[in-house]
C-alpha cells in the first residue's frame, strides 16, 4: 500500500505508519512537503482546515508528478478553546484515491491560559521547546512527552488521530 503524507516530520510519518499497520500490510510511506494554508499555529476550525488543505495540496503534487498512491494522508496540530477551555488536538485526515475523505482526532491536553497568547503569537512547539530545554520536539516524542512523564508522545497523538480517520474506512459498509 502507497501513501502520500503531506510532511516530512518524523514523528507524524511515524505515527500515520504505525496507525496504517494495525489494518494493513505492506504500508509504504513517503513524506511530502506542502502546505497548510493556515498559520503556524492553527486555532480552532483552522486546525481541520489545515489538514484539508494538506491533503489537497498532496493530491495535486501527486498529479503534476505522475505518482500513484492509495491514499492522501495529513496531520494538522493546534489549540481549540471550542469547548471552553484550551486545548491542543491532532486533526487526521485521509483521502482514498476515490475521493473518499474522513477525519480524526486524537485525545488533546490542556493549555494553561497563561500561556495562550505566547502560543499565539508563536507556536506551541516553541514554548514546550523553551518549557523543557529541547529544540525541535515536536519532530520527535514531542513537548507532550515531557508534560505525561513518558507515559505518551507526539508519534501515539499522531497515531491515535489517524486510527481514528481510518475508522471510517475499514467500515465502509458502515458508514459508506
Amino acid at each position: 500500500m502507497k501513501i502520500l503524507i503531506g510532511t516530512q516530520n518524523p514523528g507524524k510519518i511515524e505515527g500515520a505508519k504505525l496507525a496504517f499497520e494495525k489494518y494493513f500490510q505492506e504500508v509504504e510511506i513517503k513524506g511530502i512537503k506542502v502546505d497548510s494554508e493556515v498559520g503556524n499555529q492553527p486555532l480552532n476550525e483552522e486546525i481541520l482546515k489545515g489538514a484539508k488543505n494538506r491533503v489537497k495540496n498532496l493530491k495535486k503534487y501527486a498529479m503534476e508528478n505522475n505518482i500513484k498512491v492509495d491514499y492522501f494522508i495529513a496531520s494538522e496540530a493546534g489549540i481549540t478553546n471550542l469547548l471552553g477551555e484550551w486545548y491542543d488536538v491532532n486533526i487526521a485526515v485521509i483521502e482514498d484515491k476515490q475521493g473518499y475523505q474522513s477525519s480524526g482526532v486524537s485525545q488533546g491536553f490542556p493549555i494553561p491560559e497563561k500561556y495562550i497568547e505566547e502560543i499565539k503569537a508563536t507556536e506551541l512547539g516553541k514554548l514546550m521547546d523553551r518549557l523543557f530545554d529541547g529544540k525541535d520536539l515536536g519532530k520527535s516524542k514531542g513537548g507532550i512527552n515531557y508534560l505525561t512523564k513518558d507515559v505518551v508522545s507526539r508519534i501515539q497523538l499522531t497515531q491515535d488521530a489517524f486510527v481514528m480517520a481510518l475508522t471510517k474506512h475499514i467500515n465502509k459498509d458502515i458508514w459508506g
